[in-house]
């Protein structure tokens, strides 16, 4: 059939608007694209999503954050930290990430005692939150705990050589007094010997391994703060014998020599007295705690039969630990005859029970003086551990329960036979058979 002008004039002009609306038709949902986002995860077990807890919480906070990572360039726990905080910001669109080279900021590289490693720093509101590691568990933990507006005291006993929470010097507690004010609490140095009792805004005492013994109005003042269900940190060293009369009050020896640790230089570290703690007994503290802590100098603890408190065990070293009783070097091993005692050793305890006033007094014993001290604060989860601790004690623990998102198994187990079977079919019997085909594909033309 042979088209008049009219009529190829109107097809022409039908097809240009045709290709013309749906040009307009990409271009708009182009632009929607850009404004819109969608996404379905159909991972086995939704790794590319947020859970719901977090979700819920991003919800919450309306004001904006600031997530700076003070981590070297080139490395590739960038890429990493940004796909974690990319599921975050498709939920909270002002969520902010920063990366900074420490080295580029020498300042702020002391200010934070940012390590090798790097940290990673949250803020909300004015406040910030110091992260080693950062996982969801972790960062929504760590937002959870800034929304926290209530303020709390505690109070370091002082005037007998403990270590201080204003020092400097390398056995101190400053950097992690520090990080305590970030998190809106208050520590201050307490000498009973100049006041007649512990305040009553303190949320707890902490007493960290004194070098000389408490006078005995001290001890008297301590001791009706605990019997009035008071909460209590303390810390000590081996052969500290100026906490005797504390932790038999507490139902707490502590056990002879120091630990020492053989998986220690799986981690890197040659001293033997250093213990590297990555599993952790189940505990409200631990929940979702995935950091490796580091304990110089530790001593192991036990529990009395006769303690008036309910005792759980909080950290504990290797089975390939024992406390050794002798000189600590060149080579050393366990000695079966003598009061040393085989890992897993635990150093550190968490005691409660119920008050007069039906309230839970809550204490915490660990054999180590050190792991929050300006020396060790930065190795790696030591500063999450150690607020993670003052927060349970001073009741104002809230962790989110971030279900784990492990991938499924996919390994494929396989018998020797099987696999003698499998290689014999693919090498042998498979080329056999095409030989077979195509040379009896051959004799069949051939014969036509």
């Amino acid at each position: 059939m042979k088209l008049s002008l009219p009529l190829h004039r109107y097809r022409r002009i039908k097809n240009t608007l045709i290709t013309l609306l749906l040009l307009g038709l990409f271009g708009a949902l182009a632009n929607l694209s850009t404004r819109y986002s969608s996404q379905l995860d159909i991972s086995n077990n939704a790794s590319n999503t947020l859970s719901t807890a977090t979700l819920n919480l991003l919800s919450s906070l309306p004001d904006p954050i600031t997530i700076t990572a003070y981590i070297k360039q080139g490395l590739p726990i960038r890429a990493q930290i940004g796909q974690l905080i990319d599921r975050y910001t498709r939920s909270k669109p002002n969520l902010s990430l920063v990366f900074i080279d420490p080295d580029l900021q020498p300042e702020k590289t002391r200010e934070f005692n940012i390590g090798p490693e790097g940290i990673i720093l949250v803020e909300y509101q004015e406040h910030i939150e110091k992260l080693n590691y950062i996982d969801e568990s972790s960062l929504s933990n760590a937002l959870l705990q800034l929304t926290s507006t209530q303020q709390h005291w505690l109070s370091f006993l002082s005037g007998h050589g403990e270590r201080s929470p204003s020092g400097t010097a390398n056995f101190d507690l400053g950097l992690f007094a520090k990080a305590l004010t970030r998190r809106n609490i208050k520590a201050l140095a307490l000498n009973l010997a100049l006041m007649p009792a512990i305040p009553d805004n303190s949320a707890l005492l902490v007493i960290s391994a004194p070098n000389s013994p408490l006078l005995a109005n001290e001890w008297v003042i301590i001791k009706r703060y605990l019997d009035d269900g008071g909460n209590l940190l303390l810390l000590t060293d081996p052969n500290n014998l100026f906490l005797t009369s504390l932790q038999d009050y507490l139902g707490i020896h502590t056990l002879p020599g120091v630990i020492v640790d053989s998986d220690t230089k799986l981690q890197g570290i040659n001293d033997p007295s250093f213990v590297v703690a990555s599993h952790y007994p189940a505990h409200a503290i631990s929940l979702g705690f995935q950091s490796t802590s580091v304990f110089p100098i530790t001593t192991a603890l036990d529990v009395n039969a006769r303690t008036h408190f309910k005792a759980e065990p909080l950290l504990q070293s290797s089975i390939n630990s024992w406390t050794e009783t002798g000189t600590i070097s060149g080579k050393i091993r366990y000695d079966a005859n003598s009061q040393e005692h085989l890992g897993p050793l635990t150093f550190a305890y968490a005691l409660t029970r119920t008050t007069a006033k039906n309230n839970e007094q809550r204490i915490i014993v660990i054999g180590d003086g050190d792991f929050l001290s300006n020396a060790y604060l930065g190795h790696v989860g030591n500063s999450e551990l150690g607020l993670r601790i003052i927060s349970w004690l001073s009741h104002d623990s809230h962790f989110l329960t971030i279900p784990a998102k492990t991938a499924a198994d996919q390994r494929l187990n396989l018998s020797q036979t099987t696999v003698s079977l499998m290689g014999f079919g693919f090498l042998i019997a498979i080329p056999l058979l095409l030989i077979s085909c195509g040379f009896f594909i051959w004799r069949m033309r051939k014969n036509r």
